[in-house]
């Protein structure tokens, strides 16, 4: 059993997105091998008060030691904001390794987990052990035709700003660099992070988003409900998730249009547009906005959901795979996120295109669902299969302790 030293800037076994795949991905490290988790003192109290509540699980956190770190409460009262908050991650990371030289004959492997971004660099690499950085990745530009006519120049302006900044990063940063050339392996969550860090053969491509095993029990299905997940910001690309349910919508019979359904289930600063945007397409009868709800109770609408509807921009996506563990087919685009999680014999991912375009493909992938019985068992199979196949936790931790295997 190797000791592996992970550092993991966002744990939090109660919060979603990064700080979800932190805590998942240390207890993963620590089936196979002794962890030394360093992470923000902040990340101290809800890691304890699991460790209280799930008494169960100790066994399993008997072989991960927790040590916190941080800058004084003066200094790391001013992270605010995206670009303090990244200056922060940068110097924490750091400063970090003065603060662990005297320990780091205790420990085999050094794993940077977490932010998982390709643009800012580790420094874990001075310590003088084999580096494991990842997984890895960043959040893409959003396609200018499904932002500026659709959300306007403000939304725009933000979105190539955070772009400028990365591009600055990769190009300028010896540091990032340095990364790259001192890991002994890189985990990239999709192809893109590969080819920005022009990588070649230190690398693996491993999604960073997974869900717990789930207990798959058949919800009554009354209607053929299509169904969307996650907050209500432009990256998600709802816009597309609305238009293209009208257009199959507006497509069917009366009779049919009985049996549809549109769900969107979350919340965020767009819900009034897209509320507005539900009757301007004159599709009101036939859509339902659920308010963010905890995960036990979304299990129920992935039930009794026919269909995922996913056209999102980004990069990552836990919905995806939590629509996959209940054999939902994912209607989505041809992109370095969802694109790339769907089996690759799906064939409901659309090629990103002009906007009408892309729409027309979307509801059309959405009619075919609904009038071909075989094509729609058929890549509720294939959803089902990839879940297995890639996107349970216990398949990271396969993964990772085959990784510190061939480094260490």
């Amino acid at each position: 059993m190797k000791t592996i030293l992970i550092t993991a800037y966002a744990v939090n076994p109660y919060i979603g997105s990064e700080d979800t795949m932190g805590w998942h991905m240390l207890l993963q490290a620590a089936r196979f091998n002794y962890v030394i988790a360093v992470t923000r003192r902040n990340n101290r109290l809800p890691i304890e008060r699991y460790l209280q509540e799930h008494p169960e699980e100790r066994v399993l956190l008997r072989n991960i030691r927790f040590l916190y770190f941080d800058w004084p409460t003066w200094i790391t009262r001013w992270e605010k904001g995206p670009l303090l908050k990244m200056w922060y991650y940068y110097v924490w990371q750091l400063t970090l390794i003065p603060w662990l030289w005297m320990e780091r004959d205790g420990f085999d492997i050094v794993h940077n987990l977490n932010v998982s971004n390709d643009w800012t660099p580790t420094f874990l690499w001075m310590l003088g052990k084999p580096l494991v950085w990842g997984q890895i990745g960043h959040q893409p530009q959003i396609p200018r035709q499904f932002l500026l006519p659709v959300y306007g120049w403000r939304a725009y302006l933000k979105d190539r700003a955070g772009w400028s900044i990365k591009q600055l990063c990769w190009h300028a940063d010896p540091f990032l660099w340095l990364a790259r050339k001192k890991a002994a392996r890189i985990i990239c969550m999709n192809s893109e992070a590969a080819k920005r860090l022009h990588l070649k053969n230190n690398f693996i491509l491993h999604p960073s988003v997974a869900t717990d095993e789930t207990i798959y029990k058949e919800g009554e299905k009354d209607k053929f409900r299509v169904l969307s997940v996650g907050r209500f910001v432009p990256v998600k690309g709802f816009d597309l998730t609305i238009k293209s349910f009208a257009q199959f919508y507006h497509n069917l019979s009366n009779a049919h249009q009985q049996r549809v359904q549109l769900v969107l289930a979350g919340s965020g600063p767009l819900k009034s547009f897209l509320q507005g945007l539900v009757k301007k397409e004159k599709i009101e009868q036939a859509v339902v906005f659920i308010e963010w709800m905890p995960r036990e109770k979304v299990a129920a609408l992935y039930r009794l959901a026919a269909a995922f509807l996913f056209p999102s921009h980004e990069a990552a996506g836990r919905v995806v795979p939590e629509a996959m563990s209940y054999n939902l087919p994912v209607v989505c685009l041809q992109n370095c996120g969802a694109g790339e999680f769907i089996h690759p014999q799906s064939t409901l991912s659309v090629p990103v295109g002009g906007y009408d375009a892309t729409v027309a493909n979307l509801a059309a992938k959405l009619q075919e669902l609904y009038f071909r019985p075989a094509l729609y068992h058929r890549e509720r199979y294939l959803s089902m299969h990839r879940y297995w196949q890639l996107f349970r936790w216990n398949v990271r931790g396969e993964m990772l302790r085959q990784l510190y295997e061939e480094v260490g």
